[in-house]
This record gives structure tokens, sequence and C-alpha cells, in this order.
């Protein structure tokens, strides 16, 4: 086997791959082996005439395509490592010359990522946010928990109010005919949470236990039921329970009651320690992504559409897994926001672009830099993702083994590659000012991790 690139143009390659006649010979006996079951030949029991028999009566050709699925496979790897290639998509063949006793050539046309030109990756300036913690952050933070804990008591002696919870049935309809999923008994509602349809909670105020009323609504114009936007409808309610929350005291008892704490002031402690983590983290992390993208922002590269849309088919399956863990179906999706998966990859795609980006900078300054991953990082790097997943370290091991530490290694060599880029960057520290009145979102973290 041999093979040449004939032509290069940027990112499209042709490759001229050359199977002699002896190789294709032992992939057309393969293909023999493979088919002779199938023929039915006079004076031989099934699938037992030789080879040469089978030609004669149906052609020297009736291996060549189940031989070129032997033969082609082989070369083209052997190709591909020869002239040191790594293609983005399958190739596109065609048959140059197949004849008989001789040589054997394939033309294939392939794809490959750019070569990408990375500078002034050094030195980039970028702000880190601050996020100091106030006391405000952690008396919210606190409230926060005293609401958790909060007991619902129900109230006799006076009307609805804001913030209460409220049972009740309810029976909605237009022109006097009741719509689907209009009706409902024993129905619970917190009043002031926003969950009906504008107008109705706040007419719920002032409504007494066992009191029965006609609420008039309208619903939105962009109400997702056509059928219903911007119609008027009566709501008949009928209040059977009031319930307020009542609150527990913010002392020592309480701090005992949720926490590990004896005091709240030790409470109050842990609560600013967690809270300072998280905004250190959040800082860490914008950080680092307002570095890697004023890298990328210095690079012009252009893409094949074949890597662009193979990561947009990535992201669209980890979206499905995401929706299916919430009882949700793309279809199901697809049904409720009007949209296709055609919209649904369109919105993906610049998130797509930017993601191939930034991985062939990083990749190509890992290269410039001769960044790597010792043994020592790997084996640290399958720790921790063990117990992130809480899984004893040495089973987790075992399992990761039968598909190699590739990914633990890449994982490894991009934080560093990254780390190479903070450590070079000037870097200017913004104080970010007011503090969320929650705790650091935890959410905004994990997603980075």
């Amino acid at each position: 086997m041999s093979s040449e690139i004939v032509k290069q143009e940027g990112n499209s390659i042709s490759l001229r791959i050359v199977v002699s006649p002896e190789e294709f010979d032992k992939a057309i006996n393969k293909a023999y082996n493979k088919m002779k079951s199938k023929f039915n030949i006079p004076g031989f029991r099934k699938g037992k005439a030789p080879r040469k028999i089978v030609e004669m009566n149906y052609g020297v050709e009736v291996f060549y395509e189940e031989a070129i699925n032997f033969s082609f496979p082989d070369a083209y790897e052997k190709a591909l490592e020869e002239h040191d290639l790594d293609p983005v998509d399958q190739p596109e063949v065609d048959i140059e010359k197949l004849e008989k006793g001789e040589d054997v050539v394939f033309l294939a046309d392939i794809e490959i990522m750019p070569d990408v030109l990375v500078e002034g990756y050094k030195g980039v300036e970028v702000e880190k946010n601050i996020y100091p913690i106030t006391d405000e952050a952690v008396e919210t933070e606190l409230k926060q928990m005293q609401e958790k804990n909060a007991r619902m008591i129900a109230v006799e002696d006076r009307p609805v109010k804001e913030g209460d919870t409220v049972i009740f049935d309810f029976e909605g309809s237009l022109d006097g005919e009741v719509f689907e999923g209009g009706k409902a008994e024993n129905h619970t509602l917190e009043i002031g949470s926003g969950q009906f349809i504008p107008g109705f909670e706040e007419k719920m105020i002032g409504l007494t236990s066992g009191e029965e009323k006609i609420i008039q609504v309208t619903f939105p114009e962009d109400y997702q039921a056509e059928e219903l936007a911007g119609k008027e409808a009566d709501f008949k309610v009928k209040i059977h329970e009031i319930k307020e929350k009542e609150l527990p005291e913010l002392d020592d008892e309480f701090a005992k009651d949720v926490s590990e704490f004896d005091t709240l002031e030790e409470l109050k402690t842990d609560i600013r320690k967690k809270q300072e983590e998280q905004a250190d983290q959040r800082s860490e992390q914008e950080l680092r992504a307002s570095v890697v993208e004023k890298v990328t922002d210095k690079v012009s590269v252009d893409i094949p559409e074949a890597v662009v849309e193979r990561q947009v088919n990535q992201m669209l399956q980890d979206f499905n897994q995401q929706m299916m863990s919430q009882g949700i179906g793309l279809e199901m999706y697809y049904q409720m926001t009007g949209t296709t998966e055609e919209d649904l990859k369109e919105k993906m795609r610049p998130d797509a672009e930017k993601t191939v980006k930034d991985q062939l900078v990083l990749d190509k300054i890992t290269e410039m830099e001769n960044i790597t991953a010792s043994e020592e990082e790997i084996e640290e790097e399958i720790k921790k993702i063990a117990e992130q997943y809480n899984q004893d370290v040495e089973e987790f091991k075992d399992k990761v083994a039968q598909h190699g530490n590739k990914i633990f290694e890449d994982n490894v060599v991009l934080r560093k590659t990254i780390d190479f880029l903070v450590e070079n960057a000037t870097i200017k520290e913004k104080v970010v000012e007011p503090v969320q009145e929650t705790s650091i979102v935890e959410d905004e973290v994990s997603e980075e991790e």
C-alpha cells in the first residue's frame, strides 16, 4: 500500500491511495469466504464452490464491492498515519482504478482541522471581579433558612392577605363554558407567588374561609393556550382554608435545630465563610473564562462546518438528557415552546462555534508551550472525579481503565493550559457592588466546573 497527497486547498485534501494486486487479492479472498454460502452452482453443494468457479459463473467483479469494504479502511488509516492527518469527518471516496491483476487506486477527499495562528496570548489584560460578602448578604441567607423552617398555621380570624397559603376550589369558564384545565379542587396557592394569571391572586386578598366568589380576570395576549389568549374569564372560587407562616425565632436554639452549631453567631460565621468560598470560586471562574475569551478574540479561524455540526449535535444530546431528567422529552419541549429541532440547533450554533474555536486555540497553545500531564497528575484527576461521584477510588479506576485515561489527561492538560494563560495575564481587580442579596448562586459555580 502506498499513498500521496495529490491536492490541498486550505483545509481540503485529496489523497491517492494505492492498494497492490496482492493486497487486493487477499481482500477478495475475505469477501469470498464471507459470501460463498450465498451461491448455488450446479455440481457443488451450496457454499462449497471454489472462488474461481464462482467468478466464472458470476464474473470476476462479483466480490469487488465487498473486497473494497475490507481493503479500503485499513489502507485509509495507514495513509492518514503516514501523512499525519486528522480528518474532521468521513472521507468522500472515488475508485480511480479497479482492474483485475493491477493496482487498485482510491481517491479520498478529506477535510482537516485548520492550522491556527495564535499570537499575543501572553499578557492579555483582564479584570477580575471581586465579590465582597456583607452583613446584609449573611442576613439574607439566614432569613432564607428561617423561611425554609417556617410552620404553616391555620388562621380563622381574618381574611386572606399577601403571603398566605390558601386551599380552595376553582372553576374557570369562558361565556359560561368551563374550559380544559380550568377546574381543580383543594388547590394550594401562595398568594403573591405569581403562579396564576395576572390579577387572580390579588383578587383573592380579602376573602374569608368558607367564602365563595366569582373572580374575573383576563388572560395575557401571549398566553400559551391560544384559545384563551386575551380572553376574559370567570373563575368561581371557594375558600376552604387559610394558612400563614410562623417563622422560628433566630436564636441559638434555631442554630442548633438547623446546623451542627450551638450558637447563632457560629452559624453566621459559617454562612459567611461558605459565601466567601463561593464568591472566590465565582471570581476565579469568571477570570479564567475572561482570559480565554480575550485570547481567542485575537484569533481568526475558518472552522469546518462538519466540526460545528458535530458540536451542535453533542449539545443537543446533552440538552435532551437534561430535559429527560426533568421528565420532559425533546418532542414535548418543542410542543411547549412552539419550536423545532432546527430552531434549537440554530440557537445553539453560536455557542457551538465558540466552543470549537476555544478548543482549537487552547490546543494550539498547549502544543506551542509543550504542556503535558504527568502520571501523578492524571492519577490525582481520577481520584478527584471518583470522590465527586462518591465512588471508591480503586473501583472507579478499574471501571475507567478499559476506556483508557485520555479524557482525564485532557482535563489536566486543559486546566494547566488555562492556568498558564492566567499566570501570564495582566490582571486588574474590580470590586463589584452591590453584592447579590442572596447567597452566591451555586448553579453559576457548578456550570463552570
